[in-house]
Protein backbone atom coordinates (compact mmCIF):
# COMPACT_ATOMS: atom_id res chain seq x y z
CA UNK A 1 0.00 0.00 0.00
CA UNK A 2 1.17 3.69 -0.63
CA UNK A 3 2.03 6.07 1.95
CA UNK A 4 -0.74 7.90 0.58
CA UNK A 5 -3.40 5.08 0.74
CA UNK A 6 -1.99 4.36 4.21
CA UNK A 7 -2.53 8.24 5.25
CA UNK A 8 -6.23 8.28 4.02
CA UNK A 9 -6.73 5.25 6.17
CA UNK A 10 -5.48 7.10 9.58
CA UNK A 11 -7.47 9.75 8.41
CA UNK A 12 -10.82 7.98 8.40
CA UNK A 13 -9.89 5.57 11.08
CA UNK A 14 -8.71 8.66 13.33
CA UNK A 15 -12.43 10.61 12.70
CA UNK A 16 -13.68 9.04 15.85
CA UNK A 17 -11.07 9.94 18.25
CA UNK A 18 -10.64 13.32 16.88
CA UNK A 19 -14.23 13.78 17.65
CA UNK A 20 -13.85 11.89 21.23
CA UNK A 21 -11.08 14.06 21.64
CA UNK A 22 -12.85 17.02 21.36
CA UNK A 23 -15.25 16.59 22.97
CA UNK A 24 -13.34 15.18 25.82
CA UNK A 25 -10.96 18.78 25.41
CA UNK A 26 -14.73 20.83 26.19
CA UNK A 27 -15.27 19.13 29.84
CA UNK A 28 -12.09 18.54 31.10
CA UNK A 29 -11.43 21.40 33.94
CA UNK A 30 -8.83 22.81 34.01
CA UNK A 31 -7.22 21.43 30.87
CA UNK A 32 -3.76 20.93 30.67
CA UNK A 33 -1.23 19.92 27.90
CA UNK A 34 -0.95 16.91 29.32
CA UNK A 35 -4.55 15.94 29.10
CA UNK A 36 -4.11 16.03 25.04
CA UNK A 37 -0.88 14.02 25.05
CA UNK A 38 -2.70 11.50 27.55
CA UNK A 39 -5.77 11.65 24.50
CA UNK A 40 -3.34 11.42 21.84
CA UNK A 41 -1.37 8.33 23.48
CA UNK A 42 -4.33 6.04 24.06
CA UNK A 43 -6.57 6.89 21.02
CA UNK A 44 -2.47 7.09 18.61
CA UNK A 45 -1.71 3.81 20.69
CA UNK A 46 -5.01 2.00 20.70
CA UNK A 47 -5.16 2.06 16.98
CA UNK A 48 -1.93 1.35 16.09
CA UNK A 49 -2.37 -1.60 18.53
CA UNK A 50 -5.84 -2.91 17.41
CA UNK A 51 -4.65 -3.46 13.14
CA UNK A 52 -1.90 -5.65 14.84
CA UNK A 53 -4.08 -7.62 16.98
CA UNK A 54 -6.38 -8.08 13.92
CA UNK A 55 -3.58 -9.22 12.03
CA UNK A 56 -2.15 -11.71 14.07
CA UNK A 57 -5.66 -13.09 14.75
CA UNK A 58 -6.92 -13.06 11.22
CA UNK A 59 -9.46 -15.11 10.58
CA UNK A 60 -10.18 -16.64 13.99
CA UNK A 61 -11.43 -13.50 15.31
CA UNK A 62 -13.32 -12.39 12.18
CA UNK A 63 -16.38 -14.03 12.95
CA UNK A 64 -16.53 -12.41 16.40
CA UNK A 65 -15.11 -8.85 15.13
CA UNK A 66 -18.33 -8.57 12.61
CA UNK A 67 -20.91 -9.92 14.78
CA UNK A 68 -20.36 -7.99 17.86
CA UNK A 69 -17.60 -5.53 17.43
CA UNK A 70 -20.19 -2.51 16.99
CA UNK A 71 -22.52 -3.68 19.52
CA UNK A 72 -19.60 -3.50 21.87
CA UNK A 73 -18.60 0.18 20.08
CA UNK A 74 -21.97 1.44 20.78
CA UNK A 75 -22.65 0.09 24.56
CA UNK A 76 -19.12 2.05 25.13
CA UNK A 77 -20.24 5.12 23.86
CA UNK A 78 -23.57 4.95 24.54
CA UNK A 79 -22.57 4.40 28.50
CA UNK A 80 -19.95 6.98 28.57
CA UNK A 81 -21.80 9.66 26.13
CA UNK A 82 -24.29 9.45 29.03
CA UNK A 83 -22.02 9.42 31.43
CA UNK A 84 -21.28 12.95 30.05
CA UNK A 85 -24.87 14.09 29.89
CA UNK A 86 -25.67 13.22 32.98
CA UNK A 87 -22.55 14.73 34.38
CA UNK A 88 -23.53 18.01 32.31
CA UNK A 89 -27.11 18.41 34.06
CA UNK A 90 -26.09 16.93 37.67
CA UNK A 91 -22.25 17.07 37.84
CA UNK A 92 -20.17 19.58 40.00
CA UNK A 93 -21.89 23.00 39.38
CA UNK A 94 -17.91 24.39 38.86
CA UNK A 95 -18.07 22.46 35.88
CA UNK A 96 -14.74 20.56 36.49
CA UNK A 97 -14.64 17.32 35.09
CA UNK A 98 -12.20 14.53 35.43
CA UNK A 99 -13.05 12.40 32.75
CA UNK A 100 -9.18 11.47 31.73
CA UNK A 101 -8.79 8.95 34.10
CA UNK A 102 -7.49 5.84 32.85
CA UNK A 103 -10.36 3.30 33.00
CA UNK A 104 -12.43 5.89 30.77
CA UNK A 105 -9.31 6.38 28.36
CA UNK A 106 -8.79 3.16 28.13
CA UNK A 107 -13.12 2.43 27.70
CA UNK A 108 -12.92 5.13 25.09
CA UNK A 109 -9.63 4.24 23.03
CA UNK A 110 -11.47 0.45 22.88
CA UNK A 111 -14.89 1.87 21.51
CA UNK A 112 -12.81 4.33 18.87
CA UNK A 113 -10.39 1.40 17.74
CA UNK A 114 -12.54 -1.35 17.19
CA UNK A 115 -12.50 -0.35 13.22
CA UNK A 116 -8.80 -0.30 13.25
CA UNK A 117 -9.19 -4.19 14.28
CA UNK A 118 -11.57 -5.38 11.43
CA UNK A 119 -8.58 -3.29 9.35
CA UNK A 120 -6.01 -5.40 10.31
CA UNK A 121 -8.15 -8.96 9.96
CA UNK A 122 -8.20 -7.46 6.68
CA UNK A 123 -4.66 -7.05 5.53
CA UNK A 124 -4.07 -10.27 7.37
CA UNK A 125 -6.80 -11.86 4.56
CA UNK A 126 -4.88 -9.91 1.83
CA UNK A 127 -1.82 -10.78 2.70
CA UNK A 128 -0.49 -6.87 3.28
CA UNK A 129 2.37 -6.03 5.65
CA UNK A 130 1.36 -4.70 8.73
CA UNK A 131 4.47 -2.17 9.93
CA UNK A 132 4.32 1.05 7.66
CA UNK A 133 0.59 0.84 7.72
CA UNK A 134 0.53 0.61 11.85
CA UNK A 135 2.90 3.57 12.03
CA UNK A 136 0.90 5.61 10.20
CA UNK A 137 -2.22 5.03 11.28
CA UNK A 138 -0.96 5.72 15.11
CA UNK A 139 0.46 8.83 14.22
CA UNK A 140 -2.88 10.20 12.25
CA UNK A 141 -4.43 9.41 15.03
CA UNK A 142 -2.28 10.89 17.63
CA UNK A 143 -2.50 14.07 15.90
CA UNK A 144 -5.93 14.51 15.44
CA UNK A 145 -6.56 13.62 18.89
CA UNK A 146 -4.13 16.09 20.43
CA UNK A 147 -5.59 18.85 17.62
CA UNK A 148 -9.19 17.41 18.50
CA UNK A 149 -8.77 18.17 22.16
CA UNK A 150 -6.78 21.35 22.21
CA UNK A 151 -9.71 22.67 19.63
CA UNK A 152 -12.11 21.14 22.50
CA UNK A 153 -10.65 23.49 25.02
CA UNK A 154 -10.27 26.74 23.20
CA UNK A 155 -14.65 26.14 22.42
CA UNK A 156 -15.35 24.46 24.83
CA UNK A 157 -15.30 27.14 27.85
CA UNK A 158 -17.10 29.74 26.23
CA UNK A 159 -20.39 26.75 26.26
CA UNK A 160 -19.52 24.95 29.01
CA UNK A 161 -22.32 22.36 30.16
CA UNK A 162 -23.79 22.59 26.89
CA UNK A 163 -20.68 21.48 25.50
CA UNK A 164 -20.32 18.27 27.50
CA UNK A 165 -24.23 18.01 26.36
CA UNK A 166 -23.27 18.22 22.68
CA UNK A 167 -20.26 15.77 23.57
CA UNK A 168 -22.00 12.90 24.89
CA UNK A 169 -24.74 13.36 22.75
CA UNK A 170 -21.63 13.33 19.35
CA UNK A 171 -20.64 10.16 21.59
CA UNK A 172 -23.69 8.13 21.54
CA UNK A 173 -24.48 9.27 18.38
CA UNK A 174 -21.00 7.58 16.77
CA UNK A 175 -22.11 4.49 18.92
CA UNK A 176 -26.02 4.34 16.64
CA UNK A 177 -24.00 5.42 13.91
CA UNK A 178 -21.37 2.22 13.97
CA UNK A 179 -24.85 0.08 14.85
CA UNK A 180 -26.86 1.51 12.19
CA UNK A 181 -23.87 0.79 9.63
CA UNK A 182 -24.14 -2.58 11.13
CA UNK A 183 -27.50 -3.39 11.06
CA UNK A 184 -27.78 -1.90 6.86
CA UNK A 185 -29.89 1.02 7.95
CA UNK A 186 -27.54 3.29 6.42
Amino acid sequence: MSFLTNFLLGLGLAMDAFAVSMSSGTTVRPFKVSDALKLAVFFGGFQALMPVLGWVGGSAVSGFVSDYAPWIAFGLLAFIGGKMIYEALYGDPDGKVNSLNYSMLFLLAVATSIDALAVGISFAFLGTPILEPVIIIGCVTFVMSFCGAVLGYRIGHFFENEVEILGGLILIGLGVKILAEHMDWI
